[in-house]
């Protein structure tokens, strides 16, 4: 049974009970002292005359006079105490845990001292067991052991370390005594768990008791203004930190880099990173980290590049941190450089930068380098796996998504609900309904995931895509919760696709309600009127869209080639070849006209300017197109990349521009990846 220890409410402050202002946070404030918060329990003690505890000597003798004949008591086996320290000095913490349990037969406590419960404390922390921690603690107050300082300062990090906050918190209340590692353990314990105003109680009071200035302390704090968000609190912080002498120190000024970063004010995160007098690895990468975080990822680039030029170490967080702002700007060469550096380096085990590669790749249309790195992975975690299998699906491949699903069940690693969402995207993408129903079945059966809003999502458009309307809109009406945007936006494309003109206007209704402002939900209803010859509703649509102020962007599509980006605008004329682009579309549309082609008059697809209508030959993706095939080798595939839909004409286009160029040409869109082969395209014609 495990000792509850009481809260003294009388010496504890109500601390982290609500959010904190500014202005509360101000080291002068007047708190409790907290010197001496067992005072009032001593003096009780000592008027109902009670005995002090004895000492850990008086505590055998006592023991070995109250024992009779009756009683007997067996001695443990003689130096296992020094055996399970031993074994944890060799990280071998569960066969200590073992021994331990010889020890809990015994019930002899008196022989344990204090380096034995160092031991076992660092057997908890090591294999983070709650079980554990329980045993050692109630051990511990059983035998009558008295631990000194150091030992309750260790059995506090352990159940901090463990995630035991309340119990921390409560064997915190009662130490007798306590010194700077009391308090910074426990403060650093409420800021990990996400408690950062109740850290801040805290360490008012332990700044009033010890005015303590250490980089630890500062970089503590500084992170739980970062978890608050307050940039006042943490500008505070920053200027004790520089009246205290320790605002130069690498890791206050890593903090600082982050802690601004996150408040929004990467002006002054990069103020603290050019006053730092030795920028190290862990600096780069925060302000590395800094800018891209706040969609500056050209900057961020260049940062980069400058940390290599300046000598400093690059280590795996650096190559998997440039990998995602690769990522982000499409830059297949640069996320090349960053593989070769992994590999330069010697990280090619690395779990971290190596999925980082892996969800690269496979986001910008590369799934066989993809299955490459992940294939070398030594060890892989969920998030590897799922970057495989969510790449897989979007590129509408979805049977092999399913099958490493499979493989990574067989492997016996646990899904969560990402994986879910992978796979169950992999299948609405592919049209695999079997799969995708037993497989939503199976989350919540035999793995305990609860389904959430966007795996539904992903039924309503398997059903959407098989055409049937009725049950998506049944299923809906019985969800447990209110319908998301995402959840009405996939019946709506299912009806667009469909024609169903009834259903389609209850789910853009309910879409205008929840994203008033968002255009392209008035557009998907735009294309479902035109196409179904309702002129008048759409004319409303058009109507609407114009009072409420909504305009699309210019549609904009990009190509890669010769390790340049080349934009290109709908009807754009300001490329040095823009004469022999036009010649080559041109000549394209004829060929294709030859195999069926048809310019589509109707309203064009979301995220497409209306004064494209005209200028259908010239959209941005067929320049993009155009210019490949002009300045590319003919056994190359073609990759574009745009922010916008594909609209229905130009889809139809690329189909019989891979047939008559006999060219793979991938497409991502801001719905999916489209991969058109010989004619046919990986969405089958549902995106």
């Amino acid at each position: 049974m495990e000792v509850a220890l009481p809260l003294h409410n009388s010496q504890t402050p109500l601390l982290g009970s609500s959010s904190l202002s500014c202005s509360e946070y101000c080291f002068a404030s007047k708190v409790t002292n907290w010197s001496k918060p067992f005072s009032r329990i001593c003096c009780s003690s000592m008027e109902q005359k009670l005995n002090p505890k004895p000492k850990k000597a008086e505590c055998v003798e006592r023991r070995v006079k109250v024992l009779d004949d009756t009683q007997i008591r067996k001695a443990a086996p003689p130096g296992l105490c020094s055996q399970i320290e031993k074994l944890v000095l060799c990280n071998r913490y569960r066969e200590a845990m073992e021994l331990f349990e010889i020890l809990e037969l015994y019930h002899d406590g008196c022989n344990v001292g204090g380096s034995t419960y160092d031991a076992l404390v660092s057997a908890c922390v090591g294999l983070r067991s709650n079980r554990a921690v329980k045993r050692v603690f109630r051990y511990m107050i059983n035998s009558g052991f008295e631990p000194d300082l150091y030992v309750s300062n260790r059995v506090l990090l352990m159940h901090v370390e463990c995630g035991r906050m309340l119990h921390a918190r409560k064997l915190f209340d009662k130490m007798p005594e306590k010194d700077l590692a009391s308090w910074m353990t426990m403060i650093g314990g409420l800021v990990d768990s996400g408690k950062f105003s109740e850290a801040f109680g805290l360490f008012l009071c332990m700044w009033e008791e010890f005015n303590n200035g250490s980089s630890r302390t500062f970089v503590t704090m500084i992170r739980a203004s970062a978890g608050l968000g307050l940039i006042e609190v943490g500008r505070q912080i920053h200027s004790c930190a520089l009246k205290r002498g320790v605002g130069d120190d690498n890791f206050v000024s890593c903090a600082l880099i982050d802690m601004y970063s996150k408040c929004g004010s990467i002006e002054d995160a990069h103020f603290v990173f050019d006053q730092m007098p030795e920028k190290t690895t862990v600096a780069w990468n925060s302000i590395i980290a800094s800018y891209a975080l706040h969609g500056y990822s050209e900057e961020a680039l260049s940062l980069h590049y400058e940390m290599c030029d300046s000598g400093a170490t690059i280590d795996h967080f650096t190559i998997s941190i440039v990998t995602r702002i690769c990522a982000r700007l499409g830059s297949l060469e640069h996320a090349k450089q960053a593989h070769a550096a992994l590999v330069r380096h010697g990280y090619v085990t690395e779990i971290v930068a190596n999925t980082a590669l892996v969800d690269f790749y496979s986001k910008w249309g590369r799934m066989e380098d993809a299955r490459h790195v992940f294939n070398r992975m030594h060890s892989k975690n969920v998030i590897s796996w799922n970057a495989l299998i969510a790449g897989y699906g979007n590129h509408g491949q979805g049977e092999e998504a399913v099958k490493m699903f499979e493989q990574m069940l067989q492997e016996r690693m646990i899904p969560n609900h990402v994986t879910f969402l992978a796979v169950l995207s992999a299948c609405s993408y592919s049209g695999l309904s079997a799969q995708g129903w037993e497989i939503f079945y199976c989350m919540g059966r035999d793995y305990k995931v609860k389904p959430r809003p966007m795996h539904f999502a992903c039924m309503i458009e398997l059903l959407g895509r098989e055409g049937l309307l009725d049950e998506a809109y049944a299923l809906i009406r019985r969800l447990p919760f209110k319908p998301t945007t995402n959840i009405w936006a996939a019946l709506l494309r299912a009806c667009r696709i469909h024609k169903n003109l009834e259903l389609g206007k209850v789910a853009a209704e309910k879409l205008y309600e929840m994203e008033p402002e968002k255009l392209c939900n008035y557009v998907v209803l735009l294309n479902l009127y035109n196409s179904s010859g309702k002129l008048k509703e759409a004319a409303g649509v058009l109507q609407t869209i114009k009072r409420k102020g909504l305009r699309m962007l210019p549609a904009c599509s990009w190509i890669e080639v010769k390790k340049q980006p080349y934009a290109f605008l709908c009807g754009d004329k300001s490329h040095s070849q823009t004469k022999e682009i036009y010649q080559k579309v041109d000549n394209l549309m004829v060929e294709i006209s030859r195999h069926g082609y048809v310019e589509q008059n109707e309203t064009l697809f979301p995220d497409v300017d209306e004064e494209e209508q005209g200028i259908l030959k010239y959209h941005s993706e067929k320049l993009a197109i155009a210019f490949g095939l002009n300045n590319t080798p003919h056994w190359t595939p073609l990759q574009i990349t745009q922010g916008h839909r594909l609209c229905s004409d130009c889809h139809s286009a690329i189909k019989l521009i891979a047939i008559v160029t006999g060219r793979e040409i991938v497409v991502r869109d801001a719905s999916r990846f489209h991969h058109f082969r010989n004619g046919s395209c990986s969405c089958g014609d549902y995106w």
